[in-house]
């Protein structure tokens, strides 16, 4: 009933929205003046902020059509060349990159939102590499008959991703995904697969996450498995092509992200409230874009998300040996040869410091020389894969990891 619940109230303030919209355009109507006097232009930003916030999302779109190096404009191709139920493989290469620039597995998170969340991380990687993302699919879109999605196939997907493009690869995980791909770098590792990455980078991922834990650790382990299984687990509704599957509703997760920076969430509102009231449409604008991406949202399998929260968030599987992929024990002293970078966020509040870093631990056999750890200073969780300091502090970081590391 929550899925349906949802939806319900979705179709209604989608609704809403749309009257809000029609109001807004109506007011700033140049040719009715009553937007120019009075509350007219009060009321028409307080409609746009409410049209905004409840209009109805879709899977956002890259619209990565160009890269700028050296001051010269050079145009982006992008294309899906590998697809699969639960996730394709989208590729990215701009006109003009050498023949041997580094081949990048940009590993996306699965955790509610959209590949296209990592918009300013390929942006600035296909500058200088070829690159590829997982694109991972809305749980609820994927139909009953294409069977189940769990942590197993996760790292299954990631090993045939890495084989598809071919040996001397590079891998970027960024936040949770670093713990399965640290685990497909481990199987590829013990089976010599000629394929295994060069190096693997790991930013803000929760390899361990009893280093310094955070509120979201928090969540996951004041809480039985079973709380998860009864409270936060739907059924897909009758109008979508997955219908009856289980899965952890997108919604839920963003109401959890929201929840824990509510302030801040609406103090950004208001202040595109008032940006809008004042004519300032460009400050308006980045506030929208931002939100654009962030109130878009869709569903993992149940299967997946539970598997994560017991074995990354509950049992600390990894760190502690006993993280087992199709029955068989993953070794993570198997990553012999490919170099480890481990990058934090100073002001990371989702994975605390240390809980990165931990990976570098974990692989003892692997050479000093093929380990770095780096601390972005004054970078938050979304800042170490986006924004400036991404662009110009860390991105640099592991291009020189990668190069002074290819295969």
């Amino acid at each position: 009933m929550l899925y349906h619940a949802y939806e319900l109230q979705r179709s209604l303030l989608t609704s809403a929205s749309r009257w809000a919209e029609i109001g807004a355009e109506l007011l700033n109507n140049p040719a009715l003046p009553l937007g120019y006097f009075g509350m007219g232009p009060t009321v028409a930003s307080a409609l746009q902020v409410f049209a905004h916030i409840y209009e109805h999302r879709g899977k956002p779109k890259f619209n990565i059509d160009s890269a700028i190096v050296d001051g010269k404009e050079y145009p982006v191709t992008e294309q899906v060349v590998f697809e699969k139920p639960f996730g394709s493989l989208r590729h990215f290469k701009r006109k003009g990159l050498p023949k041997d620039a580094p081949k990048l597995l940009l590993v996306a998170p699965m955790s509610g939102h959209y590949a296209t969340l990592l918009r300013g991380t390929v942006a600035r990687m296909v500058e200088n590499q070829e690159v590829w993302i997982t694109d991972w699919a809305d749980a609820k879109l994927v139909p009953l008959s294409e069977g189940h999605f769990d942590l197993d196939d996760y790292i299954d997907y990631l090993i045939e991703f890495l084989r598809f493009i071919g040996e001397g690869a590079h891998m970027l995980a960024v936040c949770q995904p670093s713990v399965p791909a640290f685990a497909a770098a481990a199987i590829m590792g013990a089976d010599k697969d000629p394929c295994r990455p060069a190096t693997l980078a790991m930013m803000g991922g929760p390899i361990d996450t009893r280093a310094s834990p955070t509120s979201v650790n928090d969540v996951a382990m004041d809480r039985p498995l079973s709380w998860f299984r009864n409270h936060v687990i739907a059924s897909v509704p009758m109008n979508y092509p997955g219908a009856g599957r289980q899965v952890y509703p997108g919604f839920l997760q963003l109401a959890g992200f929201i929840s824990m920076n509510l302030e801040n969430h609406m103090m950004s509102h208001y202040e595109m409230f008032k940006h809008l009231t004042l004519g300032d449409q460009d400050s308006a604008d980045a506030t929208k874009k931002f939100y654009d991406e962030y109130l878009s949202v869709c569903d993992m399998t149940a299967e997946f998300y539970l598997e994560t929260i017991e074995h990354v968030f509950q049992r600390h599987s990894l760190p502690k040996g006993e993280f087992i992929h199709r029955g068989k024990p993953i070794d993570p002293d198997a990553i012999r040869d490919t170099a480890l970078l481990a990058i934090e966020g100073e002001r990371d509040d989702i994975s605390g410091i240390g809980q990165t870093r931990a990976a570098l631990d974990l692989a003892k056999h692997l050479p000093l020389k093929m380990k770095k750890y780096h601390l972005a200073r004054d970078v938050g969780h979304y800042g170490i894969f986006n924004g400036s300091k991404w662009r110009t502090r860390i991105a640099p970081v592991v291009e020189e990891w990668m190069r002074a590391h290819a295969r």
